[in-house]
C-alpha cells in the first residue's frame, strides 16, 4: 500500500515475487534464485525512492532492510548474515512507523511486531513451517490494517 501511493509499484513487484520465492521455498521448492537476484536489484535503494513527504518512509526504509537480510539469508550469502539481524530490522522497521497503529490488541506497531515475533517462534517450534505460514498470512493483513490507517 505504501509503495502503491508513493509510485513505486514496480520496483516492489520484483521484491514482493522475491520474498514469495522464499516463503515457497520454506515449502519445499526449488529456490528460484533469478527471482532473488531481481528482487534484489529491485530492492537497492528502493528505500531512498520513497518520497520524504509521505508518511511511512523510514518504516519503508527500514523495510528494505529486511528484504535485504531475508535475500542474503536464502542465497546463504558469503557476508556474515543472521536471522537475528532480520529479527532486529523487524523491530525498528515497525518503531519507525510514524503513528499509533492500533493492530490487535496494540497501539504502537513495534508492540505488534514484537509479539508477531514471539508467535512466529511458538508457531514454528509447535506446528513447523506450515503453521508459520499461516500465521504470516494472518500477521501480512493485520500490517496491512496498520499501512490503511496510516495512508487513509
Amino acid at each position: 500500500m505504501l509503495a502503491d501511493r508513493a509510485g513505486l509499484s514496480d520496483r516492489c513487484g520484483p521484491v514482493v515475487a522475491g520474498l514469495e520465492a522464499i516463503a515457497a521455498s520454506l515449502e519445499g521448492q526449488e529456490l528460484d534464485r533469478g527471482v532473488l537476484g531481481a528482487a534484489f536489484s529491485a530492492n537497492w535503494n528502493l528505500g531512498a525512492a520513497y518520497p520524504v513527504e509521505h508518511a511511512g518512509r523510514a518504516f519503508f526504509t527500514a523495510w528494505t532492510r529486511v528484504v535485504f537480510v531475508a535475500i542474503g539469508l536464502a542465497l546463504r550469502s558469503p557476508q556474515q548474515i543472521v536471522a537475528a539481524q532480520g529479527l532486529g530490522c523487524a523491530l525498528d522497521a515497525a518503531a519507525a512507523w510514524p503513528s499509533d497503529a492500533h493492530v490487535g490488541s496494540s497501539v504502537r506497531l513495534v508492540d505488534f511486531e514484537l509479539a508477531c515475533q514471539q508467535k512466529a517462534e511458538d508457531e514454528l517450534r509447535k506446528g513447523g513451517l506450515p503453521a508459520l505460514r499461516r500465521l504470516t498470512q494472518v500477521q501480512i493483513e493485520q500490517y496491512g490494517q496498520a499501512a490503511e490507517l496510516l495512508i487513509g
